[in-house]
C-alpha cells in the first residue's frame, strides 16, 4: 500500500515491510533459477524462456497478479509491488514475460473496465499465470497506433518488433475497429523471431493473415487502454533499469576492491574513487526517480505522465552508464562471454529505446511543464 498520508503531502517513497518481504522472495528464485551461467545457457538455445521459473514467479509468488483486484483474482496489490518484482528482475536480466504481461498487458486490459466478458475472463488467466498477454505493437512504442487492418472480421497486419512474443498465448491487437485479443495459435497467426540486442527479452515479428480475435473494445477506448498500458509500462521499466544499474554497481565495487594491481586493490586508485562515486550518486537519483514513477501510477495522481517522463528520461541514461562502467572497469574479463556484464549492457541499451527513447520523454517533461525543448 502507498504510504501517501495526506492530501498533498509528499509521498514516502521508502520500502514497506511487504514490499521488502517480496523481494526477498522474488530475489530467492531469481538466485535459485536465474544465476549467470543458467540465463547465459538459455540465450544460447532455442527457449530462452523457462516455463519452471516463470510459474514459480508467477504463481508460486503471485507476481502476475500484482496489479489484477482480487474480485478479479488477482492479488489487488500496486504498482509499487509491481516495481519491486521489475527491480530484482533487472538484477538478474531473467528471460521471463513480467513486464510485458503483468504489467502493460494487464494494465491494458485493467484500463477497459471489465467486470466480466472476455477482457475480465483474459485478466483471470494472467493472474492465474495460465497465460501470457502481449500487446502487439513494436517494443519502442510509446503510445497507441493502428498495425493491422480488419475486414469482416478478419486481422491483417505485419506487427513487430513485439518483446516477449515468442512467450505469448494471447497477443491484444489495436486496430482501427477497436482492440482485439488474438490467440498466438490461431489460424493466420504467424510468430517469426528476430535477432535481437538483448537476448534475454527476444523480439519477433507477428503476422496476421486473416486471423480472428475477440473484440474487447471500440477504437476509441482500445487506444485509450492501450496507452495506459504503455505508459504504466514505461514508468515501471525504470525500476528495472534501477535493479539492473544497482547490480552493476554492486558488482563493479565488489571487482574493484578484489582485483590487485601494484600491490593494491583498484578500487583504491583515485580515479576509480570518483567514478564509483559519481555512479552512486546517479543511482540513488534514479532510484528516487523509478520509486516516484510507481506511485504515482499506483495512487492515480495527476502527475503521472510527468513522473513516467522523468523516471525514464533519467533512469534510461544510468542503466546505460552503469552497465557500461561494469564493462570496462572488469577490464579483460568484462568483454568475455562468460561473464555476464555483457548481458547487462545489451539490456540497458535494448530498454533505453523501450516504450519511448529518453529524448521522447525529455520532450514530454519539456511539454508538460510548458519549457522550451532541450
Amino acid at each position: 500500500m502507498t504510504a501517501r498520508t495526506e492530501a498533498g503531502q509528499a509521498p514516502d517513497l521508502l520500502y514497506s515491510e511487504a514490499e521488502e518481504d517480496l523481494r526477498a522472495a522474488v530475489r530467492s528464485l531469481l538466485a535459485d533459477r536465474a544465476g549467470a551461467p543458467s540465463v547465459i545457457a538459455r540465450t544460447e538455445s532455442d527457449t530462452p524462456y523457462d516455463p519452471q521459473l516463470w510459474k514459480a514467479l508467477a504463481t508460486g509468488i503471485g507476481a502476475a497478479g500484482l496489479l489484477v483486484p482480487e474480485e478479479l483474482g488477482g492479488q489487488g496489490a500496486t504498482h509499487r509491488e509491481a516495481a519491486v518484482v521489475l527491480e530484482e528482475l533487472g538484477r538478474s536480466v531473467a528471460p521471463a514475460p513480467f513486464l510485458t504481461s503483468s504489467v502493460v498487458a494487464t494494465e491494458t486490459l485493467l484500463a477497459l473496465g471489465a467486470q466480466d466478458g472476455p477482457a475480465a475472463e483474459l485478466l483471470a488467466g494472467l493472474a492465474e499465470g495460465r497465460q501470457v498477454a502481449v500487446v502487439a505493437v513494436p517494443f519502442a512504442a510509446a503510445s497507441a497506433d493502428v498495425y493491422a487492418s480488419v475486414a469482416s472480421g478478419a486481422l491483417d497486419g505485419t506487427l513487430g518488433p513485439v518483446a516477449d512474443a515468442a512467450a505469448a498465448d494471447v497477443f491484444l491487437v489495436p486496430t482501427a475497429d477497436g482492440l482485439y485479443a488474438v490467440a498466438a495459435d490461431a489460424p493466420g497467426v504467424r510468430v517469426e523471431p528476430l535477432v535481437a540486442l538483448d537476448l534475454t527479452r527476444p523480439l519477433a515479428t507477428v503476422t496476421l493473415d486473416g486471423a480472428t480475435g475477440i473484440r474487447l473494445a471500440d477504437a476509441g477506448a482500445g487506444a485509450r487502454a492501450v496507452d495506459r498500458g504503455l505508459l504504466a509500462g514505461a514508468g515501471l521499466l525504470a525500476s528495472e533499469q534501477l535493479g539492473l544499474a544497482e547490480w552493476c554497481l554492486t558488482e563493479t565495487v565488489r571487482h574493484t576492491r578484489e582485483r590487485h594491481q601494484f600491490n593494491r586493490p583498484i578500487g583504491s586508485f583515485q580515479a576509480l574513487k570518483h567514478r564509483m562515486a559519481q555512479l552512486w550518486l546517479e543511482v540513488v537519483s534514479a532510484r528516487a526517480a523509478a520509486r516516484n514513477a510507481a506511485d504515482a501510477l499506483a495512487t492515480g495522481s495527476p502527475d503521472t505522465p510527468l513522473a513516467v517522463a522523468v523516471a525514464q528520461a533519467y533512469c534510461s541514461k544510468v542503466a546505460v552508464h552503469a552497465a557500461e562502467e561494469c564493462v570496462q572497469l572488469h577490464g579483460g574479463i568484462g568483454m568475455t562471454w562468460e561473464h555476464p556484464a555483457h548481458l547487462y549492457l545489451k539490456r540497458a541499451k535494448a530498454d533505453a529505446t523501450a516504450y519511448g527513447t529518453a529524448g521522447r520523454h525529455r520532450d514530454t517533461v519539456a511539454a508538460l511543464m510548458e519549457l522550451p525543448a532541450p
